[in-house]
C-alpha cells in the first residue's frame, strides 16, 4: 500500500487506499521555500520513499543555489523559463538529471514548471549544513528514504 499523500487536499480524507487521487491544484496554497522567490505546490509527497511532485514557481529572477541531486530529478517548464550554465528549458520543454549532479539554476524572466524527484535535493550552506529546500536538514528529512531507495555509494559517502 502507497504512503504518499497530497499535503491540503482536503478532498482525500477517507479515500479507499486504492482509490484514484485527484488534486484541484488551484486549491493547494503555494508554500514558500527558503529561497526569495520560489514557491512550489506539493502535489505528491511519499517520505518513505522520497518521491515528490511539485508545481515550482519562480519569480523573475529567483535562483536556486548549489546542489545536487541525490536521485534523478524531472522537471517540465510550463511557463517561462529554468536555466543553468549548461543551457536553457522554456515552455514545452523538458529537462532531467541524473543523480549526482550538482549545479545552480535560476529564472531570468521567472517560471512555473513541474517538478518530480525521485528525493528532494540537497542544498549546499556556506555553513557547511545540508538541507532541503524548505530549509531542513537534509539527512533528518530525507536520511530514511535515502536508505530505502539505495542512493549511490558516492553521493551517500558525502553525507
Amino acid at each position: 500500500m502507497t504512503t504518499a499523500v497530497t499535503p491540503n487536499a482536503a478532498a482525500h480524507a477517507g479515500l479507499a487506499p486504492l482509490a484514484s487521487r485527484f488534486v484541484d491544484t488551484d486549491n493547494l496554497p503555494w508554500e514558500k521555500t527558503r529561497f526569495e522567490g520560489v514557491e512550489s505546490r506539493t502535489l505528491l509527497l511519499d517520505k518513505a520513499s522520497g518521491n515528490v511532485t511539485v508545481l515550482l514557481r519562480m519569480a523573475p529572477g529567483a535562483k536556486l543555489p548549489d546542489h545536487e541531486h541525490a536521485l534523478i530529478e524531472q522537471t517540465y517548464v510550463l511557463e517561462g523559463s529554468l536555466e543553468c550554465r549548461e543551457g536553457r528549458c522554456g515552455p514545452g520543454q523538458f529537462v532531467w538529471r541524473p543523480a549526482g549532479s550538482r549545479h545552480e539554476a535560476w529564472t531570468p524572466e521567472g517560471g512555473l514548471m513541474l517538478a518530480m524527484f525521485q528525493i528532494p535535493n540537497r542544498f549546499f550552506d556556506a555553513d557547511g549544513g545540508v538541507t532541503d529546500m524548505l530549509g531542513q536538514d537534509w539527512q533528518e528529512a530525507w536520511g530514511e528514504a535515502a536508505n530505502v531507495t539505495q542512493i549511490p555509494e558516492k553521493q551517500a559517502a558525502a553525507e
